[in-house]
């Protein structure tokens, strides 16, 4: 397995591009605590500026979580791709209007009564820190190389993958 560090541009391209195609993650507060709290989310969006995007009741307690300690880490799997992404950022809650009608899905109505409910929130995190997995040419390639590796008694490199941290 190789090591790429990405900065700034490429940095975002792959935390959206790796966070967007796992699209649920494992959405971790209370980082002091063990257990450590942790649910499952649905990522609406990795904008631009590589924040990522959550549409959250207001009433969770993962929102009284953040209020007290802004400090979260996701985990993105995508284990069909063998792509992997952990973010540690700062998280913030947004109840405006504008910000609601901005990133509502209507995927998001089976929790709330439409983007009007008065318990929606959305919730930005802001990356500080970030470590992705990938692999260069696709799970089936890297499939065929450990299996090749395993059959031949030879052990592989795994130089069919990379890592590394991705800065903003």
């Amino acid at each position: 397995m190789s090591t790429q560090n990405l900065t700034h541009l490429e940095a975002i391209r792959k935390i959206k591009e790796l966070s967007e195609k796992a699209k649920i993650c494992m959405f971790c507060t209370e980082l002091e605590t063990v257990p450590v709290n942790s649910r499952p989310m649905t990522l609406q969006e990795t904008d631009d500026n590589g924040n990522l995007w959550f549409i959250s009741s207001g009433t969770s307690n993962k929102n009284f979580e953040i209020k007290e300690d802004r400090r979260v880490q996701l985990f993105f799997m995508n284990n069909s791709d063998a792509q992997y992404l952990s973010v540690y950022g700062k998280a913030s809650v947004y109840k405006d209007r504008e910000t609601i009608e901005e990133k509502w899905s209507p995927l998001v109505k089976a929790w709330f009564d439409g983007k009007d409910d008065p318990n929606v929130t959305v919730i930005r995190v802001e990356p500080q820190e970030t470590y992705y997995w990938d692999t260069k040419a696709g799970k089936l390639l890297s499939l065929f190389s450990f299996v090749t590796a395993a059959i031949t008694g030879q052990k592989t490199n795994n130089s069919d993958g990379i890592e590394g941290n991705a800065i903003i």
